[in-house]
């Protein structure tokens, strides 16, 4: 079985970080590299940069994580010094799906930006409130899709810091987190949308580890309602009473939905209008695989009783939710995860989910 690696870190944010950066070395430099050069793409970004020009957007960016999260800013620090990459560098390894919103709105604006026919962004993720759930605790998951490339570089971070909530998060090298949940019930995750309005800001995983620092949902709301976000990502937050709010959040607007008595699903197309408002188009194949993806999950929650194994099933369904690699964008669904925050419970699966097992793990 390909099982995930997992890796303990403690101690204070830049003791963390370096041992994340030295234990992962090579790997966050191959995945750091191809990252840069990505965003200097126009299959991508839809603008052609050269490089200097997309490490000065990712410098501008560093000052406002350094205003968000120090702390983070002083853990991505242990990183670089454990890998000799720059603080920019990472942030691009790090918030790339949010970095792209910002090029697109603000890399060399003298020329208009090509629509990008390439995304990666083909997330699916849900939340069960407690009256729909068997076991009478609620759910949150969501698989993880992203080129194929991708797959190889997916770890599951066990965080012990000194001044915060133990924490389980799925990630990748060099990134301090994407989907996770403290010790605490505190509960996060995301999926990707496409936005016409990134600006200089904070990415998306520095909102999900600022989020794994508290103890209270509302708390870990304000974490992102009062972010200068870089670009788009729908957020979803559980703690573990079973309250949960779902976020469209776009750089310049937000949508707060409280998880009530139903199902909660969400892909990579905006469902509210004002956010519609500064979404990007996305190519016709997305848009369909998105549609259908956000249909399919939402016929395989409308039942009653909804256990864990309906929620695995539901990540390997290959109608529509489990992605495998097609060209052009070869993008796959590179794992998954799934979380019961008033137990404490953290499923997760490496690669595909379709072909390999969950493992359980409790924080």
């Amino acid at each position: 079985m390909n099982r995930i690696r997992v890796v303990e870190l403690s101690g204070s944010p830049y003791q963390m970080g370096y041992a994340h950066g030295e234990r992962f070395q090579d790997e966050i430099r191959r995945f750091t590299e191809e990252r840069v050069r990505l965003c200097g793409s126009i299959e991508w970004t839809g603008r052609q940069l050269p490089r200097h020009a997309v490490i000065a957007l990712a410098e501008a960016c560093a000052a406002e994580h350094q205003a968000y999260a120090p702390d983070l800013m002083a853990e991505l620090g242990g990183i670089a010094d454990a890998t000799g990459l720059t603080l920019a560098e990472l942030i691009i390894n790090n918030g790339f799906t949010d970095f792209i919103d910002t090029i697109y709105h603000l890399g060399d604006i003298s020329q208009p930006a090509a629509a990008p026919p390439l995304v990666a962004d083909n997330c699916t993720a849900f939340m069960v409130p407690r009256c729909r759930s068997a076991t009478g605790a609620a759910f949150f998951g969501q698989t993880w899709d992203m080129h194929a490339s991708a797959t190889p570089y997916v770890i599951l971070i066990h965080g012990q810091p000194d001044d915060a909530p133990a924490f389980l998060t799925f990630t990748v090298t060099g990134c301090v987190g994407m989907i996770g949940m403290n010790s605490a019930g505190i509960t996060v995750g995301v999926n990707n949308l496409m936005a016409t309005d990134g600006q200089i800001g904070v990415t998306w995983p520095f909102v999900v580890r600022k989020i794994l620092q508290q103890r209270e949902l509302d708390a870990a709301l304000e974490c992102l309602s009062s972010a200068k976000l870089a670009g788009a990502h729908n957020y979803m937050l559980m703690d573990s009473q079973g309250r949960g709010y779902e976020v469209e959040a776009m750089s310049s607007r937000h949508h707060v939905h409280e998880l009530a008595d139903e199902t909660i699903s969400h892909t990579n197309h905006c469902l509210i209008q004002k956010n519609l408002d500064v979404a990007r188009e996305r190519p016709p194949d997305s848009q369909n695989s998105s549609e259908n993806r956000l249909r399919r999950a939402n016929e395989l929650l409308a039942k009653a009783d909804i256990s864990i194994d309906d929620l695995m099933a539901l990540t390997r369904d290959e109608v529509a939710i489990c992605t495998r690699p097609q060209p052009p964008t070869h993008v796959e669904s590179c794992g998954a995860a799934i979380m019961c925050p008033a137990t404490g419970d953290f499923w997760s699966v490496w690669g595909i989910p379709a072909d390999n097992e969950y493992e359980r793990f409790v924080i």
